[in-house]
């Protein structure tokens, strides 16, 4: 582990081995959405739980270990990315402290920002998970999930090399039909459905899409400025 973050040892027992052949191609990010770092602790180390992470980060940067990162943590659930469903299988899960939409949703600290840095660049150190693959819980599970939220430092992330982040580049206003979109946003990897109109599951894609990339135009439906970040995350993922 790198010098520039230190690492508490909280074991948690819910994991299990990643299924032979599988790489590690894939980095989740999470908030706890509980309101403070025992209570997360608590419940990702509690066997009856049966959930659990690599990492768990607090606000004042304060990280734990919970599982080794040869071992498949329990994090992701029922989730999907580019046509693959074993996230768990796949991925390094990292929890961050924050009580999230439910308990009082607010931005993440610097302290805990800079111990992401430092404990992501230390993973991609030695996993070869590609910057399109660096993900939110919401990217994986948007029938379900909202983490990491519109407040995360996304940018602030691929500025330091962890992650993906186009700048806007889009100008004017984009007509884009309702199954383009959806099927672009299948090609940069959201189990979009296939449908040219409005259904719940497209919403919500859409929705994880904004939270993600636009968190501006969080409203869940195709805007012209979607439209136009669509097309633009899609071709930065065609050239990396």
């Amino acid at each position: 582990m790198t010098d520039a973050l230190s690492i508490a040892e909280r074991p948690s027992p819910n994991h299990d081995a990643r299924p032979d052949g599988t790489g590690v191609d894939i980095l989740l990010l999470h908030y706890t959405g509980m309101q403070n770092a025992e209570a997360a602790l608590d419940r990702l180390t509690d066997a009856n739980a049966k959930v659990s992470a690599h990492y768990l980060i607090a606000e004042d940067g304060t990280c734990w270990r919970m599982v080794a990162e040869d071992r498949r943590a329990w994090h992701a659930g029922v989730a999907s990315w580019a046509g693959a469903s074993d996230i768990n299988a796949r991925s390094i899960g990292i929890e961050l402290v924050n009580p999230g939409h439910q308990f009082g949703y607010r931005p993440f600290p610097e302290p805990q920002m800079e111990s992401l840095k430092a404990l992501c660049h230390d993973i991609l150190a030695h996993h070869p998970i590609p910057p399109s693959r660096v993900l939110g819980h919401s990217d994986v599970a948007p029938e379900r999930k909202e983490d990491p939220g519109e407040l995360f430092d996304w940018a602030g992330l691929a500025k330091n090399g962890i992650g993906l982040w186009p700048e806007p580049e889009q100008t004017g206003d984009p007509e884009m039909p309702f199954g383009e979109a959806m099927r672009l946003l299948t090609e940069i990897g959201y189990a979009a459905p296939e449908t040219t109109v409005m259904t719940g599951p497209a919403r919500n894609v859409l929705l994880a899409f904004q939270r993600r990339w636009l968190p501006s135009d969080l409203c869940g439906a195709l805007t012209p400025g979607t439209a136009a970040r669509i097309l633009e995350v899609h071709a930065a993922l065609t050239r990396t």
